[in-house]
């Protein structure tokens, strides 16, 4: 089955978000000191690496393979740049408040890839990714809310 250029582009961009989460997590994960925040993120940094290689399976199953550089966008390694200096503050709420931007493109990605006309296969993946991406997003954001009160 032949793809075209946009729907490479779409998926590529989505592998692209899930490797800034995975590093982004596993980072948060090496660098927090709360033992909850460190399981919590290994995990998702887990979950987004089995995401990064369902993509990339996909891509291989319509003939193309997807380039292992990785491109950082300015706003996203900023974002992750961001949560660098909020782990060395060592507050649970700025930790989490970056996280949930890092998230944030993550949620943005997959809702401009679900408007687009996704082929076969890739349409329920693709779906099935948000809704774990947004579970995530939306658990880390109750995370962050606690925290306030805290």
């Amino acid at each position: 089955m032949e793809i075209n250029k946009e729907v490479y582009a779409t998926v590529h961009h989505l592998i692209e978000r899930c490797k800034d989460g995975a590093k982004g997590y596993k980072t948060a994960s090496e660098d927090v000191e709360d033992r909850d925040l460190k399981d919590l993120f290994r995990k998702y940094a887990v979950q987004r690496d089995s995401m990064i290689t369902e993509l990339q399976d996909q891509l291989h199953r319509m003939g193309k393979t997807d380039s292992e550089t990785s491109s950082l966008e300015g706003t996203i390694h900023r974002a992750w740049m961001d949560l660098k200096s909020a782990l060395s503050s060592k507050d649970r709420k700025r930790v989490l408040e970056e996280v949930e931007r890092g998230e944030d493109y993550a949620v943005k990605a997959y809702q401009e890839a679900l408007n687009k006309d996704l082929p076969g296969e890739l349409k329920p993946i693709v779906e099935q990714q948000y809704q774990d991406v947004k579970n995530a997003h939306d658990h880390i954001r109750s995370l962050r809310d606690a925290a306030r009160d805290e």
